[in-house]
């Protein structure tokens, strides 16, 4: 072997393996380099996206900012990508999205954050008009997106109806009716038949069919034997879970695509045509109606939202058009229907994994109807109707649905935008301009505001001495705060209560065994398959001894 020459010759005259494997190398120079350079480049954004994620909550690229760490989050579960980032951040971050898009914002869950932005600034936090604009061909001029003086007038009139007895009396009677006249019966015929149901599709239509009653005065039937298809009810649902995608659609993208009737803008007019035919029918009809009506007979014979915004005349004698009434009842609607139904599909999936807490609401039920003052004798367990004042002394089912709600609220995040520079009492500064979202969810999972023991399902942390204590509306924000705090949130608790102790008083609910349960990304936190469940009849025994 020659020990200057860099190939190694056997004696059968042979390059060996390491000589050919040299020239091979040498032969391919530019190819070596591009690998070198994939291989460092690849190091440097490893180490980019760290730093970035340690410093930043998320790896921040040139041009389309975080919307890389955005897009894999929408294939998993949001909610819970935005709880870890936050709480990796303590609590509030910055989301960069790509350049001259929409989707820049400060992302909180900080209750010293809500309290400022919801009480102690509200007027230099409203909506904002990136979000009306959003949501505009939906909801219009309701209350649900408006700001200034045309929300303060909703909010007025509304409050003013909510707190008459005679308003307070239709949401009663109306829920007892539907929850006796078809809600059990409709859970009877599920159980005759052993078969599964979808309980979170039951109870959308029963809060559909009760919050029109509320808001149109009329009542559309969904929940009946056979749960009929019913048209509005679908071009709704299909309406609000278009208009979400918006939210994260770069508004070029799909203003672009509304233009051009594209894909989800196309099912998004198709659905709204047939919202708008049904609304515009009822307010005609019901214009007609008041306008046969003699003063005596409009005062004593409707209390409805549509009517009393349809009767109310400004300073200057000037009724509502027909497309501000619209906007009024639509909202409400969405208000009410989602909320209540959402939340108790929830607490019946929590019940379903924490007996002992079911256990405790059966006892807490049992106890009351023994306390009950008329004769039982003749009133079985299908003939019983829980009076108001026994669904207000519910103390533990009160808690154990805002445990439920506290875990999954029913509006999972929501948005404000700064009309005036601002810095948040944690040291965040806010540009004008800037948008602001809230992420209830992530707040309930956060062990800084609800302990370590913040992802259990324990009632037990909303009693003292046996009775519901309420926490503040900017550590449990499930029904809003401040100025824009929730007008229906009691009837919404009795609501829930009234509905689960009936449904408990008499079954037992259990969810199908594997059914998948994650959340949809939509306005409201619904199931995204629904909430499979069977039905077994209540052993008697156990509650009416």
């Amino acid at each position: 072997m020659n020990s200057g020459n860099q190939t190694t010759t056997f004696s059968n005259g042979h390059s060996s393996p390491t000589a050919n494997l040299m020239s091979f190398l040498w032969l391919l120079p530019a190819e070596i380099q591009i690998l070198e350079l994939l291989v460092a480049l690849s190091i440097f954004v490893a180490i980019h996206a760290w730093q970035q994620t340690k410093r930043q909550g998320l790896a921040v690229w040139p041009v389309v900012g975080m919307l890389p760490s955005l897009l894999l989050a929408l294939r998993h579960d949001m909610y819970e990508w935005i709880t870890s980032v936050l709480d990796g951040m303590g609590g509030t971050f910055t989301f960069h999205g790509p350049w001259l898009t929409n989707l820049q914002c400060i992302v909180t869950a900080d209750p010293r954050n809500l309290e400022y932005l919801l009480k102690t600034k509200f007027s230099n936090f409203p909506k904002g008009k990136y979000f009306q604009n959003t949501v505009r061909d939906l909801l219009g001029d309701g209350i649900f997106g408006a700001d200034d003086e045309v929300w303060h007038r909703q909010r007025k009139i509304a409050s003013l109806e909510f707190h008459s007895a005679k308003f307070r009396s239709l949401t009663v009677q109306s829920l007892y009716e539907l929850v006796h006249s078809r809600l059990l019966p409709v859970l009877e015929s599920a159980c005759d038949n052993r078969t599964p149901m979808d309980l979170q599709d039951v109870l959308l239509r029963l809060t559909f069919d009760n919050v029109c009653i509320i808001a149109f005065g009329i009542d559309p039937g969904c929940l009946r034997p056979g749960l009929p298809k019913i048209p509005f009810a679908r071009a709704f649902e299909d309406a609000t879970e278009a208009t979400i995608i918006r939210f994260i659609t770069p508004t070029a993208i799909w203003k672009a695509m509304r233009f051009f009737d594209l894909g989800n803008e196309r099912r998004l007019r198709r659905s709204l045509k047939q919202v708008d035919e049904f609304a515009y029918e009822v307010i005609r009809t019901r214009k007609k109606e008041l306008s046969l009506e003699s003063g005596d007979e409009k005062k004593a014979a409707r209390s409805d939202l549509l009517t009393v915004f349809t009767n109310y005349k400004d300073e200057e004698g000037m009724a509502f058009s027909d497309k501000f009434l619209r906007d009024v009842c639509v909202n409400f609607i969405l208000a009410g229907r989602d909320t209540s139904s959402v939340a108790l599909a929830w607490f019946f999936w929590l019940l379903n994994r924490h007996p002992e807490v079911e256990d405790k609401i059966l006892e807490e039920i049992r106890r009351i109807v023994e306390e009950r003052e008329n004769n039982r004798e003749g009133e079985g367990e299908k003939s019983l109707v829980f009076k108001s004042e026994e669904v207000k002394r519910m103390e533990y089912l009160h808690a154990a649905l805002s445990e439920a709600l506290r875990l999954y609220p029913s509006v999972p995040v929501d948005h404000k935008e700064v009309i005036e520079d601002e810095v948040f009492p944690d040291g965040t500064v806010l540009k004008k301009g800037t948008k602001v979202i809230y992420a209830i969810y992530s707040m309930g999972r956060m062990e800084s505001i609800w302990g370590k023991n913040c992802r259990d399902y324990k009632p037990e942390r909303w009693l003292k001495d046996g009775r519901f204590m309420s926490e503040s509306a900017y550590k449990f924000t499930a029904f809003n705060g401040g100025p824009r705090l929730c007008l229906g949130k009691d009837f919404a608790y009795y609501q829930m209560k009234f509905v689960a102790a009936s449904i408990l008083y008499r079954y037992q609910v259990k969810v199908v065994e594997s059914h998948p349960v994650v959340p949809k990304l939509a306005l409201t936190m619904y199931m995204k398959y629904g909430l499979k469940v069977t039905l077994a009849r209540r052993n008697e025994s156990k509650l009416l001894k």
